[in-house]
């Protein structure tokens, strides 16, 4: 949409876009290649963001569908406050659908993790009978749904709901994907800010299975010697 270019280009930096198109692995060959930067800042996109709160689904969709992230993440921004705005669950649920229609639009980490728990992970607080979805989604191929998948469960963990996250990372502790370690490492940590001994309980079960930087995120705000006993995977 030309109204939503024209303001981000306001705020546009030439710095901020060499240093994003690095920061974002845009490289051949990397996890965000060919990806395209303006140079804007994340709260000058949600500045943005909230300029635009009318605009139709079409209008996000065509912003979604853009080769320049910050639109792309703009969208989401907009559809994320529609869906906590809305109060009717019909349209609620329409705008759930939109978002898994266009989830290949969803295709960098910062994307997912500004969208994920916020949209399809608080549908599903509601819809529990539905939840197959995150599991489909952790079994695709692409490295953006599994992470939706994952991240989608940030809603559950903040109403202290883990079992979807551990059975998730379970599945997910042989995927060869750093992204993927991380998304989950950190909702392990997450958990564990909440209930530590649920997090303990999975650790003590999987850590000697667990990447590496899964486990280190995850046991990131323990106490030294218990992060080092779990590095070591010795347990006592």
């Amino acid at each position: 949409m030309k109204g939503i270019l024209n303001e981000l280009k306001k705020y546009s930096s030439e710095e901020r876009k060499r240093v994003n198109l690095r920061f974002f692995k845009t490289g051949k060959g990397e996890y965000g290649e060919g990806d395209q930067f303006h140079g804007v800042a994340v709260p000058d996109c949600r500045k943005v963001a909230s300029t635009f709160l009318d605009i139709p689904l079409s209008t996000i969709e065509n912003s979604l569908k853009s080769p320049i992230h910050e639109e792309r993440l703009t969208a989401l921004l907009i559809l994320v406050e529609k869906y906590a705005k809305e109060k009717n669950e019909n349209v609620k649920k329409e705008l759930v659908e939109f978002y898994l229609k266009n989830k290949k639009y969803v295709n960098n980490w910062d994307l997912v993790d500004s969208s994920a728990d916020k949209i399809l992970g608080n549908h599903l607080l509601s819809e529990k009978e539905n939840r197959k979805i995150i599991y489909d989604l952790v079994e695709s191929p692409h490295v953006w749904d599994r992470r939706i998948g994952v991240i989608a469960t940030f809603a559950f963990i903040k109403k202290m709901q883990f079992s979807d996250t551990f059975v998730l990372c379970e599945k997910l502790l042989k995927d060869d994907h750093d992204l993927m370690h991380k998304a989950c490492g950190w909702m392990l940590r997450e958990i564990g800010k909440r209930d530590e001994k649920a997090l303990e309980g999975f650790l003590h079960t999987h850590a000697q299975r667990m990447p590496r930087t899964m486990l280190r995120y995850a046991i990131e705000r323990f106490p030294e010697n218990k992060r080092k006993m779990y590095l070591r995977a010795k347990f006592t």
